[in-house]
C-alpha cells in the first residue's frame, strides 16, 4: 500500500496540478471535496500529510466551503495552499481581510529558508500570486517565513503542530522553485519514503478495469492520439479478447490522419472497426457556430455511433473514453468554473445505452500517460504524437463548419507542423486554427476575399498553463509564404503570442 497525500479541494482550478506535482515526488496523492469529507474518511484513507487547495471565495463569507476544524488537531501534517492557507489560518485563530489591492501574476518574495519549506533555496524567490484576500493576522504559534511588498504573511508556518500554509501556488510553473518546496514539505514534514512509481499504478489500473468490467465486452473509441492508444494498450492487457475498438473518421482530423491510424492498428491483437461517418458529422454541425453547442453534438453523435455499433457485437455493456485529469479539470466541477467542457465528460447523452464508463486514464496527467504508454509498448510516434482535441478540427475551424473550411484548415495545419518539425523548432503544441476573418488581398491582378489562418505553438509541461514558443521569423515567414501560395482559400497568416493565463491553449 502506497503512502498517500490527500489533498482537499476547494474550487481551485489547480487541484489536479497540485496533486501531479506530488506523484512527481513519487508520492500518491488523491483529491477529494474539501467541504464534505468526514474527518472518519479522512481516518480511514490514513494520510501522510493533508493539502488544501486554492479557490476562489473568502473565507470568512458564510457560504465559503470550508473543512472540519478538526482537520487541524489530527496530528496529520498539513499545507494550506493560497485559499488554503487562509482557511488554516482562519480555522485555527487567525484572521483573514481583503487586500487593499489585489496580488497577481509572477512576484518577488523574501522567505526565510531556515524553515523547512525553503530548506536549500535562497532568500530570493519568485511566487505566482493570484488573491484578493489575505492573512492580516497570525493565529497563536504562528510565524510569518515569506513576505512580499504588499503581502506580510505570504507563508506561514507552525512547526511543533506541522501545520504550513503558502498565500502563492508552488504547483505551477510559474513558480520557479515551487516543486522543491513541495518536495520540501513532502519528505521534511510529512516523512515522505517516496513509494508512488507507475509500475505499481499499471498494475492497480488493470486490476481496476477488471474488477469493472468481469467477463462483459468494452467499446472503445480509438483516435489514434496519445490518451486513446493508451487506454486500448492498458485495456488489452486488462481484458484480452474482450475490447473492440472503434475508430470514427468524422471528417474532422487532420490531413491523412484517418488512413495513417488505421495503418497504424492493423495486424495487432485489437478487434479494429472503422466508421466512415463524415457526412453524419456535417450534417450534425450545419449551421452551428458556438463551440459549446459543437462539443455537445459531437459527444452525442460519438455515443450514438457507439451504440449503434454495439448492437453488432457480443455482450458489449461498457463504453472506454480515453479522458484525463485536464480534460476534467477544464469541463469543471461543484465549485470550479467551467472553462469548457468536453466531448467524453460533459458531452455524454444522459440516455446512454451502456451500463458503465471505462475511464482508466481519469486521474493521470499527460506526462504520465505518456510513460505509462512507452512502458505498456507502444511505438514512440504514437506516445509522442500531438495532442488532438477529442471534436478534433471541429473547434479549430472558427464559426460555422463546411468541408471547404475543414480542407483549408487540413492543407494549412500540414504546413506548419511539417515546418517546425522540418526545422527542429521545440515546442510541446502547435497547429493552425481557420479564423472567421476575411481579409482583402492581391493575387496578381486579381482582388482575394480569404480566410485568415492563426498559428498557434506553445511550451507548456503540463498543459495547465504555458507559454508561447519563440518560432524564428524565418520559420514563421516560410510558413506564412507556403500556406497563402499553396492552400486555395487561405489569404493571410498571424501568429498567436498569448501565453495560458489567460487564453486556454485550444481557441475553443
Amino acid at each position: 500500500m502506497n503512502q498517500t497525500v490527500l489533498i482537499l479541494d476547494f474550487g481551485g482550478q489547480y487541484k489536479e496540478l497540485i496533486a501531479r506535482r506530488v506523484r512527481e515526488c513519487k508520492v500518491y496523492s488523491v483529491v477529494k471535496p474539501g467541504d464534505t469529507i468526514s474527518v472518519d474518511e479522512i481516518k480511514k484513507i490514513n494520510p501522510i500529510g493533508i493539502i488544501l487547495t486554492g479557490g476562489p471565495n473568502s473565507v470568512y463569507l458564510p457560504d465559503s466551503p470550508r473543512c472540519d476544524k478538526e482537520v487541524f488537531n489530527l496530528g496529520i501534517p498539513v499545507l494550506g495552499i493560497c485559499y488554503g492557507s487562509q482557511l488554516l489560518a482562519w480555522s485555527v485563530g487567525g484572521e483573514v481581510a481583503p487586500c487593499a489591492g489585489g496580488e497577481y501574476g509572477k512576484t518577488k518574495m523574501i522567505v526565510d529558508n531556515s524553515s523547512v519549506l525553503f530548506e536549500g533555496l535562497t532568500s530570493e524567490q519568485v511566487g505566482l500570486m493570484s488573491h484578493t484576500d489575505q492573512i492580516v493576522k497570525l493565529p497563536d504559534g504562528f510565524s510569518s517565513v515569506a513576505k512580499t511588498i504588499d503581502c506580510p504573511n505570504a507563508a506561514i508556518q507552525n512547526p511543533s503542530k506541522r501545520l504550513y500554509g503558502v498565500q502563492f501556488h508552488p504547483e505551477v510553473e510559474s513558480t520557479p522553485n515551487g516543486t522543491p518546496m513541495i518536495r520540501n514539505f513532502l519528505y521534511g514534514v510529512c516523512g515522505a519514503k517516496g513509494d508512488y512509481d507507475l509500475k505499481n499504478l499499471e498494475k492497480e489500473l488493470i486490476e481496476k478495469c477488471r474488477n469493472q468490467v468481469g467477463d462483459a465486452h468494452v467499446l472503445l473509441g480509438l483516435s489514434g492520439g496519445v490518451d486513446s492508444s493508451v487506454c486500448a494498450a492498458l485495456l488489452s492487457k486488462a481484458v484480452p479478447g474482450q475490447l473492440h475498438c472503434i475508430f470514427v473518421d468524422h471528417g474532422l482530423m487532420r490531413k491523412n490522419e484517418g488512413d495513417e491510424v488505421e495503418e497504424a492498428f492493423k495486424g495487432r491483437d485489437l478487434h479494429f472497426i472503422r466508421v466512415n461517418a463524415e457526412d453524419r458529422f456535417l450534417a450534425a454541425l450545419s449551421g452551428v457556430t458556438d463551440p459549446e453547442k459543437k462539443r455537445k453534438i459531437i459527444g452525442a453523435e460519438f455515443v450514438r455511433v457507439f451504440e449503434e455499433e454495439a448492437r453488432k457485437l457480443p455482450n458489449v455493456k461498457f463504453l472506454a473514453q480515453g479522458t484525463i485529469y485536464p480534460d476534467v479539470i477544464e469541463s469543471g466541477g461543484s465549485k470550479a468554473a467551467t472553462i469548457k467542457s468536453h466531448h467524453n465528460v460533459g458531452g455524454l447523452p444522459e440516455d446512454m445505452k451502456f451500463e458503465g464508463i471505462v475511464e482508466p486514464l481519469r486521474s493521470l496527467f499527460k506526462d504520465e500517460v505518456r510513460a505509462l504508454g512507452k512502458q505498456l509498448g507502444l511505438p514512440a510516434k504514437f506516445v509522442c504524437r500531438q495532442p488532438f482535441p477529442g471534436p478534433g478540427l471541429a473547434v479549430r475551424v472558427i464559426g460555422e463548419i463546411t468541408k471547404e473550411k475543414l480542407d483549408i484548415l487540413r492543407e494549412a495545419d500540414a504546413i506548419f507542423r511539417e515546418e517546425l518539425e522540418r526545422t527542429r523548432v521545440r515546442a510541446d503544441q502547435y497547429f493552425a486554427v481557420l479564423t472567421d476573418t476575411r481579409s482583402v488581398g492581391v493575387v496578381g491582378d486579381f482582388r482575394t476575399y480569404d480566410y485568415t489562418i492563426a498559428l498557434r505553438a506553445v511550451k507548456t509541461s503540463d498543459f495547465m498553463t504555458c507559454e508561447f514558443t519563440q518560432i524564428p521569423y524565418r520559420v514563421l515567414g516560410r510558413v506564412s509564404s507556403r500556406i497563402v501560395n499553396e492552400v486555395k482559400g487561405a489569404g493571410r497568416v498571424v501568429y498567436d503570442i498569448t501565453g495560458k493565463p489567460p487564453a486556454t491553449i485550444e481557441w475553443c
